[in-house]
């Protein structure tokens, strides 16, 4: 077994870490500042937190654009990248002043949303429109505090295209929905080929 200790460092050309847990969805999220300008940037440290109400959240390594916006306005939106968008959403990752739009830099639709002000994604089939629950700033085990953000927002407006949704239910391979992976430059996509079905003990 390969060992290291993280704080005295992994030894290895790229720390493991994010390809051991992986992959991971994209948190491709759309946040307005104060003036009302557009950001949009994904984040691979996302997920889902809880059922109800739905909790959503991403980390953001330092006080960026987004995590700014978000404390400011109290609201966000999520957009499922897909194998079609990217591209797009690597170029979205871009380290632009604040102010310049990252909507306008990868050629992408801004799109209303129905309860909040932050525009969608309008190419994306799945939008989630999210208020802010909590900003929580990370600490080590020790209490020390680190220069990482976890943001959680309640999600309150769901917007899905329909050619997704098979007899009522969601079918989350049909969008292809793009994964992070490790390394620099590692993705990865599903497909119905990889799905397996597992009952849990409970409802046996």
């Amino acid at each position: 077994m390969y060992f290291y200790e993280p704080a005295k460092g992994h030894g290895l050309p790229h720390d493991p870490l994010n390809a051991i847990i992986g992959p991971r969805p994209i948190g491709w999220i759309a946040s307005l500042d104060e003036q009302g300008r557009r950001n949009l940037a994904p984040y691979s440290f996302f997920n889902c937190f809880n059922y109800r109400p739905p909790i959503i959240g991403f980390a953001s390594s330092g006080w960026k654009d987004s995590v700014r916006n978000i404390s400011e306005t109290k609201e966000f939106v999520w957009n499922l990248t897909t194998r079609e968008l990217a591209v797009p959403m690597n170029e979205t990752s871009a380290s632009l002043p604040h102010g310049e739009d990252e909507f306008a830099r990868a050629g992408l639709t801004p799109a209303a949303s129905r309860i909040i002000k932050t525009p969608r994604v309008a190419e994306s089939p799945v939008n989630f429109e999210c208020r802010l629950s909590q900003c929580i700033q990370l600490t080590a085990a020790d209490g020390t505090p680190v220069d990482s953000w976890l943001v959680l927002g309640e999600v309150v407006a769901v917007h899905i295209d329909e050619t997704l949704l098979e007899n009522g239910i969601y079918q989350t391979a049909r969008a292809q929905p793009v994964l992070r992976a490790g390394g620099p430059s590692a993705y990865y996509g599903i497909s119905e080929a990889q799905r397996f079905d597992l009952t849990r003990p409970d409802n046996r």
